[in-house]
Order: structure tokens, then sequence, then C-alpha cells
């Protein structure tokens, strides 16, 4: 038996509220210890980590570790 996910709640970037744009990653900060992500467009399917996990992950980001055009 699986634990129910908590009621996350999601919100885009301003650049994806935009209606021109689809597929856009969604960010939950809602429930304490947990950020929670999700594709717009695969809703369904959401992926979580600690805090600090997430700064671990924009901090890579934004180094570029995951520049696909390098």
């Amino acid at each position: 038996m699986s634990a129910a996910l908590p009621e996350f709640e999601f919100v885009k970037t301003a650049a994806c509220r935009d209606a021109r744009v689809d597929n856009c990653p969604e960010v939950a900060t809602n429930v304490p210890g947990v950020v929670a992500l999700r594709d717009s467009n695969r809703p369904d399917t959401i992926v979580t980590m600690t805090a600090a996990e997430w700064g671990t992950l924009t901090d890579a980001v934004k180094a570029g570790e995951y520049d696909l055009s390098a």
C-alpha cells in the first residue's frame, strides 16, 4: 500500500504563463520540507526532493552543469 501524496500547489514561471508556451516545469513548495516538480504535460508524474536537494539542483543548473547546448 502506498501513501497518498500531499496536496501540492504547483506554480509555473512567469514565462510559462504565456498561453503560447506549452510544456513547462512546475514547482510546488507548499509542503514543509518537500519540493515537488512536474512537467505541465505530464501532471501525474511528480518528482519530490528535500529543500537541500533542491538547492543542489538549482546551483548545478545555474552553474551550467545541465547545459545541453555545450
